[in-house]
C-alpha cells in the first residue's frame, strides 16, 4: 500500500528548502514533519538558526521556520515502504518541483536531509538552476559525529 507524503510547508518568501525523502510512520500518523522524538531535525535546525525548536509546539516551530525563510517538503509524493526506513522505499513517485517557481520564487538553496534514495534526484533540481547540498541525516541513528553534523547544518542554513 502506498504512503502519501505531507503537504509542503513553503511560502512566497522561502529561501531555503529542506527536503526529506518521505515522512516516517509517526510523522504520517500525526501529520507533522519530523514528529518522531528520535529524530534530531528540530534540534539541529534550531541550533543552526539560533532558536530553541525542539520543545516548542508544532505551529510555533513552523512559524519560526517561516520567520527564518525555511521551508519543508519531501522528494517523494508517495511510495511503498515497510516501516520508516528510507532503505525500504519502493515504487516512489516524486513531487512536482516545477511548482516551486510559482509558490516560492525566492528559493536560493535546496538541502537534502540525508543521503538517501531521494538524493539521486538532486540533479533534477540542479537542472532547474537551484543550488543544492546534502545535509548529514537528522536521523537519531546518525549521531556518531554530532559536532561535525551540527557544524554542517549551521553552515548550510545560514540565510
Amino acid at each position: 500500500m502506498a504512503k502519501k507524503g505531507l503537504e509542503p510547508i513553503i511560502h512566497q518568501d522561502t529561501e531555503i528548502l529542506i527536503l526529506g525523502s518521505l515522512p516516517g510512520e509517526e510523522s504520517l500518523r500525526q501529520q507533522k514533519y519530523y514528529a518522531n522524538k528520535g529524530n534530531d531535525f528540530w534540534k539541529l535546525t534550531g541550533n543552526a538558526i539560533g532558536e530553541e525548536l525542539d520543545n516548542k509546539e508544532y505551529p510555533e516551530k513552523l512559524r519560526l521556520l517561516k520567520e527564518h525563510k525555511i521551508g519543508l517538503w519531501d522528494v517523494f509524493r508517495e511510495a511503498e515502504r515497510k516501516g520508516s526506513g528510507d532503505s525500504e522505499i519502493r515504487y516512489e513517485v516524486i513531487n512536482d518541483f516545477s511548482l516551486l517557481e510559482v509558490i516560492a520564487p525566492n528559493i536560493r538553496k535546496i538541502l537534502f536531509n540525508g543521503k538517501t534514495r531521494a538524493g539521486k534526484y538532486e540533479y533534477l533540481l540542479q537542472e532547474k538552476g537551484y543550488d543544492t547540498a546534502v545535509l548529514p541525516s537528522s536521523s537519531g541513528a546518525n549521531r556518531q559525529n554530532r559536532i561535525e553534523r551540527e557544524k554542517i547544518w549551521k553552515q548550510q542554513l545560514q540565510c
